[in-house]
């Protein structure tokens, strides 16, 4: 494994210095997965192809400021395209989609990374955490984390009280604080 971190550090360092190998490399391991969350957030497919572009596009122009001290790669590399997919959400002035309930099984192997990565097994716990949660609960994180949403805006889109809202993000927060630590811990 540690072998695939040094890699991916080398390649990065490549990119930062205009090596478009290292680009094409990084892409064709990574742009499955930021396409499949793009896609998760937008829904659209053309428009999660775009986000896609845009993020690599970023990466291109950015990649100088990875700072390997302060998470994985492919943390960092989803965290833009996450908000890319926002701001995109923003632009389009598209309401959010609310949970679907999709299959866990279905979403999940969109976004694996193949290196057997620690970072990897910790957020599949976490994503299997949030799918866990009860749907008035999962609502609100999807709400949230996929669609950028304010507390304020969730209350209008869902026709929930405020308070409501607040009180379900407190309980999801706390449900995954508790599930989640304890699953790493096990």
């Amino acid at each position: 494994m540690m072998d695939v971190l040094h890699e991916e550090m080398v390649l990065v360092e490549r990119v930062a210095h205009g090596d478009q190998q290292a680009f094409l490399a990084l892409y064709d391991r990574y742009s499955a997965r930021v396409n499949a969350l793009a896609l998760y957030i937008l829904g659209e497919p053309m428009l999660a192809e775009e986000v896609t572009q845009d993020t690599f596009i970023k990466l291109w122009s950015r990649a100088r400021m990875y700072v390997s001290e302060r998470g994985s790669f492919i943390v960092w590399l989803l965290t833009i395209a996450r908000r890319t997919a926002l701001d995109r959400l923003r632009l389009e002035g598209r309401r959010p989609q609310l949970s679907n309930g999709r299959d866990p099984d279905t979403v999940w192997p969109l976004l694996r990374d193949n290196t057997h990565d620690p970072d990897e097994a910790r957020w599949r716990s976490l994503y299997f955490a949030v799918q866990a949660l009860p749907d008035e609960l999962r609502q609100v994180v999807d709400l949230a984390y996929y669609q950028g949403l304010s507390q304020s805006e969730m209350a209008e889109e869902l026709g929930w009280p405020l308070g409501t809202v607040k009180t379900r993000m407190r309980a999801a927060l706390e449900a995954l604080r508790r599930d989640w630590s304890k699953d790493r811990l096990d």
